[in-house]
């Protein structure tokens, strides 16, 4: 090996790479979207969950879907993880986890995914007055990701998010 590959070779492993910017990391939920679950256990929940429920109707049949909280897995910024359950209108069935949001407040839009069922916002707190929206969207049985954006809080209480299409 040449004198010049070595060279090439220790300058690339020495180069230092960009950072790869942080993302919010999901805890690995009990249960498969689309499959069985027990909302009071089942989901991203503790040992110990401590439970409440912010059930409501995402799907506009006037029955409510099954939204879940562990307050024992919420950090100190009110950040929590919602089990959402979709029930099933047969007597006995199961209800069927759909996903779980992650945030300290959730929003309802008025855009709808597969099987009618709504969008979700959630609101994720960061520190210096930061925030991560993260907008969900039924697909295949579950709740997934489908955008993300940065926001943060203006002196007037506004919030200024960073706008990517510009």
């Amino acid at each position: 090996m040449s004198c010049r590959w070595l060279l090439l070779i220790a300058l690339v492993g020495c180069t230092r790479s960009k950072p790869a910017p942080t993302t919010l990391r999901m805890p690995m939920a009990s249960v498969q979207p689309g499959t069985c679950g027990e909302p009071e256990r089942d989901g991203v929940m503790s040992e110990q969950p401590r439970i409440d429920h912010a059930d409501r109707d995402l799907d506009g049949d006037g029955q409510l879907e099954i939204i879940v909280v562990d307050r024992a897995k919420c950090s100190d910024d009110g950040n929590c993880y919602w089990n959402v359950f979709r029930r099933s209108r047969e007597e006995g069935a199961c209800a069927r986890y759909a996903g779980t949001f992650a945030g300290s407040a959730l929003e309802t839009l008025t855009t709808r995914g597969e099987d009618n069922m709504s969008d979700i916002r959630a609101y994720w707190k960061q520190s210096g007055n930061r925030m991560l929206l993260q907008s969900y969207r039924f697909v295949r049985d579950g709740y997934r990701i489908e955008d993300v954006l940065q926001c943060k809080r203006a002196p007037d209480d506004r919030l200024d998010c960073a706008d990517t299409t510009r």
